[in-house]
């Protein structure tokens, strides 16, 4: 009955699916987690509770919502909370206000069902936003409360294909006119569409203001007309009601926009450094339109700038850059080229570094797509094998946390909060599960936005509270760094932070009501209690730094120990964890046990982390060091360990060290 003593000192490859926990022959085995589950996988090894969320706000009407980064620089970055026709703004932590106790709003077109295909870019203080079934806007901002969403009024363009079928003759040639058609071509829903006709070699537009008939309509001309007579040569403008671009991207300065329903694979891009003016020519600063065909229905689903412009699409995945190998894109010098065959869902991707992170088609895997000299290509290897249990119900919206952690958020279809720890050249893709406090979470949308110091992830969370749907904008707090003082650890929901003269009964708490709260007075864990009908809840203990909020419990279990048996792997045989030495960072307050693996029910010991010196009347030090615990498990074919805090305290763990045998 050989004894051995194992060290678990990396977790850096994350939860792995069920259907590898036999698989000890993989390279990342030995830092594999049957679970993880609200920690935080560090690229160095260890795993660090989540920091708590905080509540900032409810939505508007508790309605579904959309949130939208607003980035002018670390000072000056913002989260828009896009809703039923109004779109509401947040900074510093908070929500601003027109005046004490009144949200800023503007409005906005957007319904609640048509949220979710909302796709931006920003240049500077200008946010250019696209949706298939809305015009294009942007959304300019001059100050904290003086937001304007407009209409693009675009110059000149883009068009369909010239067409010769009918005339269409102007009443003038300049300001207001009439268009009038020899034939039907106008509908009721071409009012804001543009019309390109052609006099002997000269081009001129105008915009339709309203509609008549099938063969009459009123414009306003933007480029003078040639003449006041019939021109038999016309384009229509490409962007029409229900018929407008899905995406949007920068590129070689140039404004880029694609995947309408009417013409999916068709890209156009603004003159250079013009965003707004599409007139097409051959000069190298003039507006472009391509297609890209290979054989495929190819409906563009995102574009991304990198050292070429990537579009996601429906089939596989494509560069566009110019044909010359040093040049830039230019009317006269542009090829595409298909680079994967992996297919894109409809969900934004994210730049991470040199690579571009996409979910695939159907929506349950996550790609990396990157330049790769070795082949002179892309490539675009799955970055979920290891891991899709976890992205299995589909992901619909990601956000990168450059800082402190390099984390990509990702929303999933069931409302579930999932991240993967993400750092290519370390080769760290490492997968955890982040369930929200609450009855009934989800979450909704993301959004990061960078402060002075570090990013921020913003949740819009779902819930039930009191019995009805909640839906709230919510930041999760910093991370915990050793030199704050215990007191002001936030590892709570939907909270809130009393700070003051000591009190017994702590108020605002109006979005919570009727909900069993954890709380954390100076620094010592109090028992639950129950916010009352007035939004308020008593104390044990007067404390003047009080953290309160929804409960959310957090758990690494290490795969089975691969140790102990003499003559190759002890998968199988029934083996026995006498003790675990659990080596923690700045924490306090966890458990340890393991999990039957016939009921998954846990068995967990307490750490006791106050010493005998300490004064009754304070809580214990932050703990970092080694602590080893008796283990109360029986023999099992299954060594499991587990860490777990359902506190509301810290929790890193840097190494697990079981003493275990191994029945031969």
């Amino acid at each position: 009955m050989p004894r051995a003593v194992p060290a678990v000192v990396a977790f850096n490859a994350g939860e792995l699916a069920p259907y590898l926990h036999a698989r000890a022959d993989l390279a990342k085995y030995p830092a594999g987690c049957r679970s993880l589950e609200n920690m935080l996988v560090m690229a160095e090894g260890p795993v660090t509770r989540r920091p708590g969320l905080r509540f900032i706000a409810a939505t508007k009407a508790n309605g579904v919502a959309r949130l939208i980064p607003f980035e002018f620089s670390t000072t000056q970055a913002y989260v828009i909370e896009a809703g039923d026709g109004y779109l509401r703004f947040y900074k510093d932590g908070g929500q601003i206000e027109a005046s004490p106790g009144v949200p800023y709003e503007i409005a906005a077109p957007y319904v609640a069902a048509d949220l979710a295909l909302l796709r931006w870019v920003q240049s500077a203080d200008t946010l250019y936003l696209a949706h298939p079934l809305y015009a294009p806007r942007k959304l300019t901002r001059s100050g904290h409360t003086a937001w304007t969403l407009t209409t693009i009024a675009f110059t000149d363009g883009p068009y369909l294909t010239e067409a010769t079928d009918l005339t269409i003759t102007p009443a003038a040639t300049t300001g207001a006119t009439t268009l009038t058609a020899s034939a039907a071509v106008f509908a009721a829903t071409d009012v804001g569409r543009l019309v390109r006709l052609k006099h002997g070699a000269t081009w001129g537009w105008a915009t339709i203001t309203a509609f008549t008939s099938t063969t009459v309509v009123d414009a306003t001309v933007g480029g003078d007309f040639g003449a006041a007579a019939a021109s038999d040569a016309y384009r229509l403008g490409s962007w029409r009601a229900a018929n407008y671009p899905g995406t949007v991207a920068f590129y070689e300065e140039r404004l880029a926009w694609a995947g309408t329903p009417g013409e999916p694979q068709t890209i156009w891009a603004s003159k250079t450094g013009d965003f707004e003016n599409h007139t097409t020519g051959a000069a190298s600063d003039d507006a472009l339109q391509f297609t890209l065909v290979d054989g495929r229905m190819n409906a563009i689903r995102w574009l991304m700038s990198q050292r070429v412009l990537l579009a996601g699409t429906a089939s596989g995945e494509f560069a566009i850059s110019a044909a010359s190998t040093s040049g830039a894109l230019t009317p006269t010098d542009s090829k595409s080229r298909r680079q994967t065959t992996e297919g894109s869902a409809m969900v934004a991707p994210v730049a991470v570094s040199n690579a571009v992170l996409y979910v695939q088609q159907g929506g349950r895997a996550l790609l990396e797509i990157a330049y790769r000299n070795e082949i002179d290509a892309y490539a675009s290897p799955e970055i979920s094998t290891l891991a899709r249990h976890i992205t299995r119900p589909g992901l619909v919206e990601m956000a990168w946390q450059q800082n402190p952690w390099r984390v990509l958020w990702c929303v999933r279809a069931d409302g579930g909060l999932v991240a993967m720890t993400y750092m290519r050249d370390q080769e760290v893709v490492a997968w955890h599960r982040h369930p929200i406090g609450g009855t009934d979470a989800q979450a909704l949308s993301i959004a990061v936005i960078p402060n002075s110091t570090s990013m921020e992830l913003w949740v819009l969370v779902q819930r039930t509270i009191n019995g009805a749907t909640a839906r709230y904008v919510e930041r999760m707090d910093p991370e915990f760094y050793s030199f704050t003082s215990t007191a002001d650890a936030f590892f709570v929901d939907s909270g809130l932070t009393y700070t003051g003269a000591p009190t017994l009964s702590i108020t605002g708490l109006g979005h919570l009501v009727g909900e069993t709260v954890q709380v954390l007075g100076d620094g010592a864990v109090q028992p639950p209690a129950v916010v009352d009908a007035s939004g308020a809840i008593a104390l044990q203990v007067a404390a003047s730094k009080v953290q309160v909020g929804l409960g959310y419990a957090c758990e690494v279990e290490p795969l089975d120990i691969q140790a102990g048996a003499m003559d190759g792997s002890n998968l199988t045989r029934t083996k026995r964890v006498h003790s675990v030495g659990v080596m923690l960072y700045q924490t306090l307050g966890c458990r340890v046990g393991y999990r039957d693996p016939e009921t998954d029910e846990l068995t967990l010991e307490r750490i006791e982390f106050r010493r005998p010196s300490d004064p009754m009347t304070a809580p214990p030090a932050i703990f970092t060091g080694t602590h080893v615990v008796s283990f109360p498990a029986r023999w099992s074919r299954d060594a499991s360990v587990v860490v777990v805090q359902d506190q509301p305290l810290p929790l890193t763990v840097l190494g697990i060290v079981p003493r275990m045998s191994t029945n031969e």
